[in-house]
């Protein structure tokens, strides 16, 4: 009796619509993209869920599995310092809860706070990510018998699909989503910052926001890798580019094709 490899969805939240692509033996297919608009009674996560049990509804699958990517713009991140003191992972959330509270002004009891595995000694980065969107997508993928597998803010599979590409030493990447970009500014084998940020979706806004980054990590300049999914064109930027996927001017599709 031979057994068929269940299909595999791959939604991407963005910042204005939803996408979904699907995998199904080794073929990979793009099904489309829906749109949506924030109601100012909502947060911005409860139009995207809808969106995505439209787009889902209209393409009717029959099980399977859900994966999704979020936009920055569902994500909050924060460097979390090394500290000595820590020594329970109960500890660790408290402490990276209190960085975000820190930074941001306002408990994040309501979120879910996941740190990057670091070697002991050095900084993590932090993503917090809403408790309420992740219990919507479950009541998603359970309403159209879907298994949800995984969810993870794009600049983290982004990151990890792009990594093999950097070159050992200290650098600056960039995630240029549209409307808002992610900049991660490692040296010294550790990270020193993450900063998330509106931004225009020209080359000159791009350009400002990486020098007042590189301002921040002194007279040597590292080196830049960018990634900016779903660009028309390749930004004239003094950085290496990553993972762009020529002809994909929709930014949801690049976004899967990058890391599908």
């Amino acid at each position: 009796m031979s057994h068929l490899s269940p299909d595999r969805y791959c939604a991407v939240l963005g910042a204005e619509g939803v996408g979904l692509g699907r995998w199904h033996a080794h073929h990979h297919q793009w099904l489309g993209t829906r749109a949506f608009t924030c109601d100012a009674a909502q947060p911005a996560w409860g139009a995207a869920l809808e969106a995505l049990s439209a787009l889902l509804a209209e393409h009717a699958p029959r099980g399977g599995q859900l994966r999704v990517l979020l936009s920055a713009r569902f994500s909050r991140f924060c460097l979390v310092p090394w500290s000595d003191a820590i020594g329970h992972p109960r500890e660790l959330q408290a402490y990276a809860q209190g960085c975000f509270e820190n930074l941001y002004g306002q408990s994040l009891a309501d979120w879910r706070i996941v740190l990057s595995a670091e070697p002991a000694g050095t900084a993590r980065i932090a993503t917090a990510l809403p408790e309420a969107l992740l219990q919507g997508l479950q009541g998603v993928g359970r309403e159209h018998r879907l298994s949800l597998r995984s969810v993870q803010p794009y600049l983290m599979a982004a990151y990890n699909r792009c990594s093999a590409q950097l070159a050992q030493g200290d650098f600056l990447f960039v995630l240029a989503e549209p409307r808002r970009s992610v900049l991660l500014l490692a040296a010294g084998g550790a990270w020193q910052q993450v900063l998330a940020q509106g931004c225009a979706d020209t080359d000159q806004a791009l350009q400002a926001l990486i020098e007042r980054t590189c301002e921040l990590y002194g007279e040597q300049l590292p080196r830049v890798y960018l990634h900016a999914p779903g660009r028309a064109e390749v930004p004239q930027l003094a950085a290496i580019q990553l993972c762009q996927a020529a002809g994909d001017s929709d930014p949801l599709c690049a976004m899967w094709r990058a890391v599908a």
